[in-house]
């Protein structure tokens, strides 16, 4: 975070530091200043209050890569609900710390929950939802609640100053999501890849009866599908089986990791910007709403590649532009910020619905957990991009810029998956050429109810 360049006021009355300041009066995302002075990170200590944040995207780090195997294995229903007891359990738990190293320990573990029942959450709505309101789930849907929750944030560190309160605030709602556990249904994807044919029936002549769809006699000829499917195991190294599957995977993986550096360093610069921290934390999660409006209009139309590319450039080479204002242009200079991050929050909302359309359902989740944690090791190495403005201010902006650029050149060469159905095995998925070509390969649907 920009608050890694900062400090605060010791019990002597002077300054500590600058990381140490900005830290505590700057981002309503950072450390509360009460919280560093009533642990006495500072001096000697003040290492400690970056190390927080970086250990809480530690542990998002973890649940991406865990969150995936877990819900491909036990289930997204159940993967979901677990994850969401085990973020809001322990923010609870932190209320109580009476101590940094155990407030540390357990906001690891609120990250890993966190980061989990998000991830298998879109995956599960992606695998429920139809074709048709599938794009609006995976942009509209997630990102503009998620933008919602972000704007709220600074509105709630402004108004309850008590850290205790403000985690106490922030935690309750998650109380809220019980109820959901008998109204949201299992993926009847994954049920079908685990052979449970018969689960799936009912959770889809369900549907089809709610939407006033006549549904066939037979959906499964189970005879001939269910011994092969139930034998269908697959592993992190399937990602990588083939050459061509390889090369996707680590695309994919180079593009949520540098596009994540530059989201987050862009959003955990508030402090650095010119005039008040929580107004501009309020502002960069307002820039988020149209942003997830374009991502959608742009995937409901537009190849993905194109669109993904576009945003890109449109992000880093605004934010590449930011050197040449002249320092007195503050709030020109906050605008081509906020433009920059409009750019990349777009191309990020777009990379999970480009991600699920790449790989087959038996690996979907896996796939997803896994490129998020690029992302998250992105988010994990954003702060100290963001600390490079204490020897340049500009810095930051020119290599967040340049790598924003470089990534969107990079998903040019990636396979185009618009207007095709989910894959839902290898073989189909084997057919989808990671080269730029606009022909579409002919994707066999063994289902059309799962279109």
């Amino acid at each position: 975070m920009g608050s890694q360049a900062l400090g605060v006021r010791g019990a002597d009355g002077h300054v500590v530091g600058r990381s140490c300041w900005k830290w505590g009066q700057g981002s309503p995302w950072a450390t509360p200043r009460v919280l560093l002075l009533q642990w006495n990170l500072v001096c000697e200590d003040d290492w400690k209050a970056p190390l927080t944040t970086s250990l809480f995207f530690v542990g998002v780090l973890i649940g991406s890569f865990i969150s995936g195997q877990l819900s491909d294995r036990f289930g997204r229903k159940n993967i979901l609900f677990s994850t969401m007891a085990v973020q809001t359990g322990f923010s609870f738990l932190q209320i109580f710390s009476t101590s940094w190293e155990m407030f540390t320990v357990l906001f690891l573990i609120v990250g890993m929950g966190q980061i989990s029942n998000y991830v298998v959450a879109f995956i599960l709505g992606t695998e429920i939802l139809g074709k048709s309101v599938r794009i609006i789930f995976s942009t509209l849907g997630v990102c503009i609640f998620f933008a919602i929750g972000y704007m709220l944030l600074p509105l709630f560190a402004y108004f309850i100053r008590d850290w205790r309160m403000l985690l106490l605030a922030l935690t309750v709602p998650g109380l809220f999501c019980i109820p959901l556990w008998w109204i949201i249904p299992e993926s009847p994807r994954w049920l079908i890849s685990q052979g449970r044919y018969k689960e799936a029936e009912v959770i889809i002549r369900k549907a089809a009866k709610i939407n006033g769809v006549p549904a066939p006699a037979v959906l499964f000829d189970t005879a001939e599908d269910s011994k092969p499917q139930q034998q269908q195991k697959a592993i992190l190294l399937d990602l990588f089986r083939t050459r061509n599957i390889a090369t996707i995977t680590i695309m994919s993986l180079l593009l949520w990791f540098f596009t994540s550096v530059g989201y987050f360093g862009l959003s955990l610069s508030t402090p650095n910007w010119h005039g008040n921290a929580y107004i501009n934390c309020f502002l960069s999660a307002v820039i988020e709403v149209p942003a997830y409006v374009i991502a959608w209009l742009l995937l409901r139309s537009l190849p993905r590649r194109y669109s993904l590319s576009g945003t890109l450039f449109l992000g880093g080479g605004v934010v590449l532009f930011i050197q040449l204002v002249p320092a007195d242009f503050n709030v020109l200079s906050v605008g081509l910020v906020m433009l920059g991050k409009f750019g990349i929050t777009a191309a990020f909302s777009m990379l999970y619905v480009y991600n699920v359309e790449l790989y087959p359902t038996l690996v979907r989740n896996m796939a997803v957990g896994a490129t998020s944690t690029a992302s998250r090791l992105g988010s994990i190495i954003a702060p100290y991009f963001v600390y490079l403005g204490a020897y340049d201010r500009f810095l930051p902006y020119i290599l967040m810029g340049s790598l924003t650029v470089l990534i969107g050149i990079l998903t040019l060469f990636l396979p185009e998956s618009h207007g095709n159905p989910l894959p839902e095995n290898f073989e189909q998925m084997l057919k989808v050429k990671c080269k730029n070509s606009l022909k579409k390969p002919e994707l066999p649907v063994s289902n059309p109810w799962l279109i």
